[in-house]
């Protein structure tokens, strides 16, 4: 799932942030005893959706639509992570927005725009709305049906999350596509 996914890089609008997703700890990281970002059992993952926005002429009432999201388990907070998601994961035409993280600020250099936003509960709930509701829906989804999962694993769980979540209206038809895809290998 992942591997048909990464065939495709999302373009247009693009929202993308940051989400931290718990995993199973190993007794070396249990004994680190870090907190925050470098927590035990905490993964950085970049979660990109690809939005347009859409004015309603009636209602004279804005909303945005989603299209397609990626999901990327990153090593480290570093600036070359996200440069590297980047440059793997969206087109160098697209648009980004993110809020203002100290590892965003060579985004610009591999896209035509880069918008930034002040972090706060606007930004969640306008700006960057879509990449909250995944980033919830996903460790929802994960806890839900998985309960713990091994950080090493934790990439393939995200695959399958956004390849359903990508091909969300081909209902029972989703099953077949899947099948025919692993046996051609396209």
């Amino acid at each position: 799932m992942g591997k048909r996914d990464d065939r495709y890089t999302l373009e247009g609008m693009i929202e993308m942030d940051e989400g931290y997703f718990t995993v199973k700890s190993s007794e070396f990281e249990k004994n680190k005893a870090l907190r925050g970002r470098g927590a035990a059992g905490k993964r950085n993952v970049a979660i990109m959706a690809e939005s347009t926005p859409l004015g309603d002429v009636n209602t004279n009432r804005n909303s945005k639509h989603c299209r397609y999201f990626k999901a990327k388990v990153l090593e480290s907070h570093s600036k070359d992570q996200i440069n590297n998601t980047i440059v793997n994961s969206i087109h160098e035409k697209s648009i980004v927005f993110t809020d203002k993280s100290a590892s965003y600020v060579d985004i610009a250099d591999y896209v035509e725009l880069h918008i930034t936003e002040k972090s706060d509960k606007k930004t969640t709930e306008e700006t960057l709305k879509w990449v909250h509701i995944t980033i919830s829906n996903a460790k929802r989804n994960l806890l839900g049906n998985y309960h713990k999962i091994k950080g090493k694993y934790l990439q393939l769980y995200l695959d399958e999350f956004c390849y359903k979540l990508n091909r969300r209206y081909f209902g029972e038809k989703l099953f077949d596509r899947l099948v025919v895809a692993n046996i051609t290998g396209l």
